[in-house]
């Protein structure tokens, strides 16, 4: 669902979509994405409650971002549809009971620093990042035999 939270919120900031400021609705947004309708509304719902977007109701309502997808790290959307970042459940103040070693572990909390890392990479990227022009893979050149 993230990958469609990320498609969603790039489509409601792509310019000449609608004149700025106003809203998109979730059948337009999902024409315009590709992304069938029933999932557009679910995700700007969760996207909606963790207030990435704003909705407005009514004859005219639809959908705004909260902010500019440059202000928008990856780490908010994740969060907003999978739940916190972590490789193991059992870190982080994680509920225990996820696992019949929880209490003889001896990785138990070594997996911290590695969920970190992963948090600091993600939200160094900001949706503005992902929704911008496909950077050109760099060639591999093979080394000389």
């Amino acid at each position: 669902m993230t990958d469609y939270a990320v498609v969603a919120m790039a489509g409601l900031a792509r310019e000449g979509a609608v004149p700025c400021g106003q809203v998109q609705t979730a059948p337009g947004l999902a024409a315009a994405t590709g992304i069938a309708e029933p999932t557009v509304a679910k995700v700007l719902k969760a996207l909606g409650q963790a207030g990435l977007v704003e909705s407005e109701r009514g004859a005219r309502g639809g959908y705004r971002l909260a902010r500019p997808l440059s202000q928008v790290p990856l780490t908010e959307v994740i969060v907003a549809m999978d739940g916190p970042i972590a490789l193991t459940a059992c870190v982080d103040g994680g509920i225990g009971g996820g696992c019949e070693a929880e209490s003889h572990c001896a990785m138990r909390g070594r997996w911290d620093p590695v969920n970190a890392a992963i948090r600091q990479a993600l939200a160094a990227v900001s949706l503005a990042d992902l929704a911008g022009p496909v950077a050109r893979p760099i060639p591999i050149i093979a080394a000389a035999e």
